[in-house]
């Protein structure tokens, strides 16, 4: 199967791999995952946040991290099995999980000093429409952090690593999640998503200005930082 970027049929797909997601994710990455959302985190904490919302939670795991420091953290998903297996991550009274399409929030305009993305942004059907919705219910100067994979700027390291994403992830992640074509779909979305200053240059037309990025682990995921105008 090849899955498509529609809104149906990745929200499709996430359900699927939901029960084994979060192994996946760390067979895959050896780890590293955490230290690319431990990255995030920094960044985060170089200024005071009182309402931060995490879009695309999936299992809740960068959600989890802000709660320590931050007032008030909403987990948004579009897919209710992911949000399922992330529920007792989160321990606060003001921090909640909740089922939300990136393209329609369901919050109010300016309500938000930081939304944060981990690796969800390649998957919405229209990425400018979605980045400007983010936009909208941040308050003006509030921050968007984003990681996502991207390509490696080095050909030797981009060579070694698109052998790997394209062999051997498929069939690791699909042995450790039952689900193959999901894996497919990570290294093909990765590979098309427009990283680096292409990335920068969407966040500007969207209502952003001071957007820079910086590189992680050679290039193989991206941490983007832009400023609501």
């Amino acid at each position: 199967m090849n899955y498509a970027r529609t809104s149906s049929t990745v929200r499709e797909m996430f359900g699927s791999i939901a029960d084994r997601y979060d192994l996946a994710n760390t067979v895959l990455s050896g780890g590293i995952h955490h230290l690319w959302r431990r990255k995030l985190l920094r960044a985060a904490r170089r200024e005071q946040v009182t309402s931060a919302l995490d879009l695309c939670t999936g299992t809740a795991d960068l959600a989890a991290l802000l709660e320590p420091w931050c007032t008030k953290v909403i987990g948004a998903d579009f897919c209710l099995p992911m949000l399922r297996r992330g529920k007792h991550k989160l321990r606060h009274a003001t921090s909640a999980l909740l089922q939300g399409d990136a393209l329609k929030l369901p919050f109010r305009d300016c309500c938000f000093d930081l939304v944060t993305v981990a690796f969800g942004v390649r998957n919405f059907e229209d990425t400018e429409a979605g980045l400007t919705e983010i936009a909208r219910v941040l308050r003006p100067g509030g921050r968007l952090l984003v990681l996502e994979f991207g390509q490696p700027a080095l050909p030797l390291w981009s060579k070694i690593y698109n052998l790997y994403a394209q062999k051997v992830l498929p069939l690791i992640g699909g042995a450790v999640s039952g689900n193959r074509a999901a894996y497919s779909y990570l290294q093909r979305t990765s590979a098309e998503f427009p990283c680096r200053s292409q990335f920068v240059e969407l966040l500007r037309r969207s209502g952003f200005g001071e957007a820079h990025f910086t590189a992680l682990t050679g290039g193989i995921a991206y941490l983007y930082e832009a400023r609501r105008v």
